[in-house]
């Protein structure tokens, strides 16, 4: 007998695979990218601003320090969350940084910050937990909590991104079990500041069984004089039920990397280093290597970046705010601009279809601008759009250019 698999053997309706991937869908960003590479493949000129990460690349120095790893011979299994100097490193920057004190017990280390959520989502939802996701959101979090059996509420935060004490306290049930915050926050880089997050805090306070999960994976990368707050040092009563979530990969252009970290209390932390020995085990140990040196080394290179940073978003709020039928905020954090495009619907393209929404609007980019964008609808707000400035000011300028003249074309 032939025991080769075919297609046939499962059927057309693929019906093999779990009922829990109906929930969830593929990235949008990591998906417009690459319809933007196949465009690109195909002989297209593709602008695209759709992906998040850096266009720098990771300093000298820490480079440096996986070389020598290797050269150390430290690529064999490490701890399953972190290796001692790793977590040390990651205590005293939580310290120095954040006025946050933990102990090694109380810090772990995942392949990137997008395990470690989902790990901690994963550990304490049961099925029909409430999540409370301020939107517009980073485009995980509602999937992840689905695959977790978890049910995320959104907020939507349409004035300022961010989510407010008033909305809290209306958002929280008896089935609330996390509240996400992302400061700086991806998409629209807005930033909550101390007062806010204190705001926020009262009302948890008043619910002590809701946990607070927040990410802060963009800390370094900010525009404005106010220093970067997060709530478990704002309100160090909430402290024992958050989970700082942090990494490597924006601030110091190390994506690829792969090494996220959080802080928080200690029965959680064992709990995610439970679910990472059966599915990952230790992340990559030049890249812990690697992300010791990060955090321990030289950060002058951050104000430089930012410095460049600020310029190409001060160029595209230039170009987008004086677009027809665009408006956008000043972001305060992060490398996206997210601009309200509902004045477009409605609006005519030239072979004659109807903008009806954001996606719409995405679509006609990547066709008539021939710059890829991600549509909000992806990140749970309509009527906007996210772009990523981490990439030239060339390519950006001809990017603003394109979308100009695009949207010029729409009657």
């Amino acid at each position: 007998m032939d025991y080769r698999v075919h297609a046939s053997f499962f059927g057309n309706d693929m019906d093999y695979l779990a009922t829990r991937l109906d929930l969830v869908k593929p990235s949008p960003t990591l998906a417009i990218g690459k319809l933007a590479a196949e465009l690109r493949a195909a002989g297209q000129n593709i602008i695209g601003l759709a992906n998040g990460e850096p266009d720098f690349d990771t300093p000298e120095h820490i480079r440096l320090a996986a070389k020598q790893a290797i050269d150390r011979g430290e690529t064999r299994y490490t701890a399953v969350d972190g290796t001692p100097e790793l977590k040390r490193a990651i205590i005293d920057k939580f310290s120095r940084d954040n006025g946050i004190e933990y102990t090694d017990r109380q810090v772990t280390v995942g392949t990137g910050g997008k395990q470690i959520v989902f790990n901690a989502l994963l550990a304490t939802l049961s099925a029909g937990d409430e999540v409370i996701i301020p939107a517009p959101y980073w485009v995980s979090y509602p999937d992840m909590v689905l695959l977790a059996e978890g049910k995320p509420v959104t907020v939507a935060c349409p004035q300022s991104f961010k989510l407010s004490a008033s909305q809290l306290r209306a958002a929280i049930t008896q089935r609330t079990k996390w509240v996400i915050i992302n400061s700086p926050g991806n998409p629209s880089g807005a930033c909550y500041s101390a007062n806010e997050l204190r705001e926020l805090a009262d009302v948890l306070l008043e619910f002590p069984d809701v946990l607070v999960m927040t990410d802060d994976i963009y800390e370094h990368i900010r525009y404005g004089a106010s220093p970067h707050a997060t709530i478990a040092a704002v309100e160090p009563r909430l402290k024992a039920r958050t989970l700082t979530v942090n990494g490597v990969s924006k601030a110091y252009a190390m994506t690829g990397w792969r090494i996220g970290f959080a802080g928080g209390p200690q029965a959680l932390i064992s709990a995610i280093a439970t679910i990472q020995s059966q599915s990952t085990s230790n992340p990559c140990s030049v890249a812990q290597a690697a992300a010791v040196a990060a955090l321990n080394g030289p950060r002058d290179f951050i104000a430089g970046w930012n410095a460049i940073f600020k310029a190409r978003r001060d160029l595209c709020l230039a170009a987008f705010n004086a677009t027809d039928g665009l408006y956008c905020t000043v972001p305060q954090g992060a490398f996206y601009l997210f601009p309200s495009c509902r004045a477009l619907f409605g609006r005519q393209t030239p072979n004659g279809s109807v903008i009806e929404n954001d996606g719409d609007v995405a679509r006609f980019l990547l066709e008539e601008a021939k710059v890829a964008v991600v549509p909000g609808s992806a990140f749970g707000l309509d009527g906007f759009f996210r772009i990523s400035f981490a990439t030239s000011n060339e390519r950006l300028a001809a990017a603003c250019a394109q979308i100009q003249k695009a949207f010029a074309r729409l009657r």
